[in-house]
């Protein structure tokens, strides 16, 4: 028989936030409530840009599949934890904690693309707007977007004591519990995260560098304010997001109540407030979502009649 590490591990500990059973009720219903406003917030932005026609441009695509990263991002983590908390279990299966982290690399991952393609397509409209249709064609808009899930793919494939000081699986902390030599593994992950972080939020820095070089040029005062006011919400994003991950990965103890919140800025709060941020300031968003909301109104209003006329009907007939 071969020496080595014969131990099986069945399931990891997730300590979560508190141990109080008072603040445990709490937690449940905040986590609860913010988990449905993010899937129905994000949920409203796809069905608004994918019923309307006048969206129907890159920016939007990329805005759909950026609400649909979001849905996953946070349905990876915050479901599971609410079950824990509701049945007083802190415990996740070996499968469940693999899969949960494979999944966590690959939305963070297509956020982090996608934020970077937007990027582009702003550096596309302001600094060469006679060719924004030929560059940013449909062909090209797929082909990034799908190359955007494909790395994020291969990555979370790649980088595939039982208690673990987090709400979720997370791949550092997953690390620090194995008992054979994980340097190779360290040194594969923080290389792999720093490419995959420095070389997307490098594209959107030169982006947006040449997006103020360009907007600078503009003679007229009005001109420089619509141009900056379409990368408003996008800026805003990318501030949140990229805030919020550096907060956990450059935090030096994200077991700690700074690093629970930074970490639930991260996985929580950011995913809930992107599709406020694009329809408070986005007209064409909000057209949609009128336009969604009135469809709704006259769907409703239609069966309530509908449904009194039949009434009416058979009481007539009786």
């Amino acid at each position: 028989m071969e020496p080595g590490n014969q131990i099986r591990v069945l399931e990891f500990l997730l300590l979560g936030f508190s141990q109080d059973s008072e603040k445990q009720h709490i937690l449940f219903g905040l986590f609860l409530s913010v988990f449905v406003v993010t899937v129905l917030g994000n949920l409203l932005i796809i069905l608004a840009i994918s019923s309307d026609p006048r969206v129907h441009t890159p920016m939007y695509f990329f805005l759909s599949n950026l609400s649909l990263a979001d849905i996953g991002f946070i349905s990876t983590t915050v479901p599971k934890m609410i079950v824990n908390i509701q049945t007083q279990s802190k415990s996740i299966s070996y499968a469940g904690c693999i899969t949960q982290m494979c999944l966590f690399m690959v939305f963070g991952g297509v956020d982090t693309f996608l934020l970077t393609v937007m990027a582009y397509d702003h550096f596309v409209a302001i600094c060469h707007p006679l060719h924004y249709t030929v560059i940013m064609n449909p062909c090209l808009c797929g082909l990034l977007v799908l190359v955007s899930w494909f790395t994020s793919l291969s990555y979370s494939v790649i980088q595939t004591n039982w208690v673990i000081p987090h709400f979720y699986c997370e791949l550092a902390q997953v690390l620090t519990l194995a008992c054979s030599d994980t340097l190779i593994n360290y040194i594969l992950l923080y290389m792999v995260t720093g490419f995959l972080g420095f070389v997307p939020f490098s594209g959107i820095l030169f982006s947006y560098t040449c997006i103020v070089s360009s907007i600078l040029r503009i003679p007229s005062a009005h001109g420089k304010y619509k141009a900056f006011s379409t990368c408003a919400s996008h800026l805003s994003v990318v501030s949140l997001f990229y805030g919020t991950g550096l907060g956990v990965y450059l935090s030096s103890d994200s077991s700690s109540w700074r690093g629970m919140i930074a970490l639930v800025m991260y996985t929580v709060v950011t995913p809930m407030l992107n599709p406020f941020i694009y329809s408070l300031r986005n007209r064409d968003i909000k057209r949609a979502l009128q336009k969604v909301f009135a469809r709704t109104l006259c769907v409703h209003r239609w069966e309530h009649r509908s449904k009194g006329f039949e009434l009416t009907v058979i009481a007539v007939v009786g």
